[in-house]
This record gives structure tokens, sequence and C-alpha cells, in this order.
């Protein structure tokens, strides 16, 4: 598998540190809110890179935070902790925003998108202690300094290569840029340890070695992946935006604690726009899962858009776009019913007619693994799918080798998590029967008895297609 690191700007063959163990961070949500569409992507772009080497054989162990404290509103360690801003905003204590987001992202995440949930899924708050422990292996190195009233602050001078992951010009980062707190040493510093207010009480702060606070954001990240997944992990995961200012003091602060590289790779997905344009709340673009459903759309249409797109491009959401993917989900899912209309049998398995889609959907389980493997190039997964599947336009029922059709659905659904087969069950035996009697009717050219029949069809979501090799149902479009 190769894949492309921001480290070293290629695509770089994974090589697991340890036999055949991949041990992955995914930075996760800040919950101060409610999710939208954009912060699902590179969690779906990220879960099927998980399905893929789980597929492969690999033993996967994968972390992922919940930031439920210490995330500023900007990158410039000033500002207001986005979860004291959610608590101001919905009249509650910080705890309970937190509680209540968590829940939503959750049930969002592993109920509607139907991921796979992270072996560790971890709250910030859960490791204070260990976040003060590391933040005092990083004073006693010699790599912080205290700001009076302010916190303790990480000294980036200490470090010949601070900013290597960004490829940063720290001479031409502009003056106010990342040093609008007052005390910095140099411009690239970042907050360990903030100190609480003396004028008020915040609802999340804890006792430690420079005084009452609570940690940094970037802090978290570097502690709950070494408590859980070690010094040194194979892959890290995270949007873009983190490039420049979270990932790096997450490699200064690890690295410098460590003295070892702390991650081998680092994948980072861009971004999803709503109608070409950023989603802000000024803008009143804000989409959620929540807006998608209610419009009557799968979810699985929505991981479907995403996927379309490769994680390294920037993708862009219109209501068009997801009709579309709609359409191809309908499309895929009436191929998977075929396998509830065609049998196998032990006569003719073996010499099912190789350029009529027999033999072609078992060779493209391998291809569709090479696609993936390959840079995690969904776009290419999906094309070689629609490929594969069109070709079975072109078969007769009978000719269709079934078993070949369902390991390659199971394929799909392993690899993808899109419920292919758990949302098309076979149709009732009355069904069955309405589908009999009206291929009896047009044998008898009886054509209104065949139409009624259809109607009857159709009123319990059954659409049905003539073909010259017999009748072909699926399910009603959405």
């Amino acid at each position: 598998m190769k894949l492309y690191n921001t480290l070293t700007r290629r695509k770089d063959e994974l090589k697991p540190l340890d036999g055949n163990t991949v041990k992955i961070y995914t930075c996760g949500l800040t919950v101060y809110s409610q999710p939208h569409i954009g912060n699902w992507v590179g969690y779906i772009y990220w879960d099927a890179l998980v399905r893929l080497l789980r597929h492969q054989g690999y033993n996967v162990i994968r972390t992922q935070n919940i930031t439920d404290v210490g995330h500023l509103t900007s990158d410039d360690d000033n500002g207001e902790d986005k979860m004291e801003q959610g608590a101001q905003r919905e009249g509650k204590t910080a705890w309970d925003v937190a509680e209540k987001y968590i829940e939503i992202a959750e049930r969002e995440a592993y109920d509607v998108l139907k991921l796979i949930r992270p072996d560790h899924l971890v709250r910030a708050t859960d490791y204070i202690d260990q976040q003060i422990a590391f933040a005092r292996e990083l004073e006693e190195k010699g790599f912080t300094y205290i700001i009076d009233g302010d916190g303790l602050y990480f000294d980036t001078s200490k470090l010949a290569n601070y900013g290597a992951l960004a490829r940063l010009d720290i001479n031409g980062l502009e003056a106010g840029a990342r040093v609008s707190v007052a005390g910095k040493k140099n411009i690239t510093d970042f907050a360990v340890w903030k100190f609480s207010p003396t004028n008020k009480r915040r609802d999340m702060e804890w006792d430690s070695p420079w005084g009452k606070g609570f940690p940094g954001w970037h802090l978290e990240c570097s502690v709950i992946a070494r408590e859980t997944l070690g010094d040194q992990i194979d892959i890290h995961t995270g949007g873009i935006d983190h490039i420049p200012v979270h990932h790096v003091n997450e490699i200064a602060q690890t690295e410098s604690v460590t003295g070892q590289q702390f991650a081998q790779m680092w994948l980072h997905n861009n971004h999803i726009k709503v109608d070409g344009r950023k989603m802000s709340k000024s803008l009143g673009n804000i989409i959620t899962l929540d807006d998608i459903t209610a419009r009557g759309f799968d979810p699985m249409a929505f991981k479907l858009a995403i996927l379309s797109k490769h994680y390294q491009t920037e993708g862009n959401f219109t209501w068009e776009i997801l009709e579309a993917a709609a359409a191809r989900l309908d499309n895929w899912r009436g191929r998977a019913v075929l396998r509830w209309q065609t049998h196998d049998t032990l006569v003719d398995d073996d010499d099912k007619d190789e350029r009529e889609g027999s033999v072609s959907l078992l060779a493209a389980k391998q291809a569709l693994i090479e696609r993936l493997a390959d840079d995690l190039d969904t776009p290419g997964a999906l094309a070689l799918i629609d490929e594969s599947f069109n070709r079975l336009d072109h078969v007769r029922l009978e000719r269709i080798h079934r078993a070949a059709l369902v390991e390659f659905l199971e394929l799909i659904d392993e690899l993808l998590g899109l419920e292919l087969l758990n949302s098309t069950p076979d149709i009732s035996d009355d069904a069955k029967r309405t589908l009999l009697a009206r291929q009896r009717a047009r044998e008898d050219k009886d054509w209104t008895s065949a139409d009624q029949l259809r109607g009857e069809l159709a009123e319990q979501g059954i659409a049905v297609r003539d073909t010259p090799g017999g009748q072909i149902w699926t399910y009603n479009a959405q």
C-alpha cells in the first residue's frame, strides 16, 4: 500500500514499525457544537483506510481523541476556549455541553454513517493527570518557560527542525500571525498549559505545578497517542488545516519527550465547501446530517458523494451532487438485488461466459483492492464498481455468476461501509407470487392484468423491468 505522506511530500509505501500491527491516531472532534457535514469528511476517508488495512490482514490499532477542553478559538493561544464559549451560548456548563455533543457525534458516526468505532475513543478530560506529567517532562528537559499570568509555553527555538511537517518559513511569518500573546520568546511558541483567569472561575480547570488552569489543545493529542499507542505510531491522520500549527506542535512536544520520530506517515484530507463557498454561520450555509435525512436522502448517499472525490482534493457539496450520489446508490442497490433473482448450479457455474459479466466480477475484487491501495483512490474505486455493475446490464439473469456477485458486494461493504447487502433484503413470498402471476399474464398477452399487477408491486415499493431474459425487480428509487 502506498499513501501520500505530508512529511515527505510523496507517496510512501506503508512499512509498519511493529510487524503486522499498524498504529493510527486520528484527531477527533471538538465537542462544543452540532457537527456539520464538513466535520465528517475526514472520518469517512479514514474509515475506508482502516477497513482496507484490516482486509489486507493488518492488525490495526486506532485511537481518536475527543477534544472537550483546551481548544482555543484562535491558533495564537489567545481567545476563548471553545467549550467555555459553547457553554455560554447554551446557558449550560461546559461539562453538559460536552456530554450533549459527544452523544450526538457518536450517534451520527456509528449509527448513521456506520463508521467503525476506534479501538480507543478518548476524552481529553480523562487524561488530565497524564497531560500534567507530560508537561512536567517537557519542563524538566528544558523545553518550556512561563509567561506570568498566561501559562506554560513551549520554546520552539530549542528545536532545529520545528515546522518540518508544514515546511514553515518561520522567518517569513507575519509579525502578528502567531505572537499576539505578550511575552512569547518566539513567534511560533505555543501554550502547553494555560492559567485560569483570575477574575472568574472556569467550568473546566485543574490544579497543576504551575497553577490552576487547563491544558493547551496540542498537548492532549501527544499524550493520548502516547498513552494508548506508544512513543511511535505508523500513521497520523487529520485535516489540512491542522498541518501548520496543531500537527507541527504535536510533533514538537512528542519528539522532545521521546527523542524518537513520532509518526512515520502523516495523511491529511482536504475540506468540502457548500455551493463553492466555505461553510459559515454568517453565510447560513452550514449543513448537517439531519438536514440531509430531513430531505429524504440516505446517509450512505452522502458517503458516496464524499468518496467520489479523492481525500486530497477539495470537495464541494450541492444538493444536485447529493442527488447524483443517491442515484448511484440506487443503481448499485439495483445490482445487489440481482442476487435474489439468479441461482448458481453445480453444472454451469464454471461454464458461464466470462464476457457476460461472470468471471469479470471475480477479477473486479482484486482490482478494487488495488485501486484503494494506491493512495486510497476512492474515485477510481467507485468508477471501477460502476463499470463492473454496468456489465450486468447485458447479461441474462441465468448467466450471472451469483457467488461472484455476492462476494463483490460483500467486499464493497467491507471496504466502503455502504450497507449494500443490509439495505437490499429479498422481497416477500407474496410479492414473488405477484411477480409470477404477472409473468403468466404477459405470456398470455393479458396486458391489462400485467399492468394491474405491476401497480400492486409498485405500491409495495417494488419496480419491475421487462428484459429479453424475463422480469427483473428492484426497489423503487428514493
